[in-house]
C-alpha cells in the first residue's frame, strides 16, 4: 500500500465522531503522522482499532493504558495538540 493510501486511510479512522477525541486524532493524522517513525505508526494505527470509550479515558486522563506501546502515543497525540 502506497504512503499517500495509508496516510488518507489513517485519517479518515481517525474520525471518531466524538468531538473531544476529534479535535485530538484528525490535526495529529494530518500533521504528525506521516513524520513518525514506522513504529510509532504502528502504535498509531493500533490506537485507532481501540474503542471510543477507551480512548477517551486515556486522552482525558482518567486511566492509563496498560499496554505502554498504547500509552506512549498517547503521549505523543497530547503532545502535538498542546504545541499547535
Amino acid at each position: 500500500m502506497s504512503d499517500e493510501i495509508e496516510a488518507k486511510r489513517v485519517r479518515w479512522h481517525s474520525r471518531r465522531g466524538m468531538l473531544e477525541l476529534d479535535v485530538l486524532l484528525v490535526p495529529f493524522a494530518e500533521e504528525a503522522f506521516t513524520g513518525l517513525s514506522a513504529d510509532d505508526q504502528a502504535r498509531y494505527r493500533q490506537l485507532l482499532e481501540c474503542e471510543d470509550p477507551d480512548l477517551f479515558t486515556w486522552f482525558m486522563e482518567h486511566q492509563v493504558p496498560d499496554n505502554a506501546d498504547l500509552a506512549r502515543i498517547i503521549e505523543l497525540v497530547r503532545e502535538h495538540a498542546r504545541n499547535r
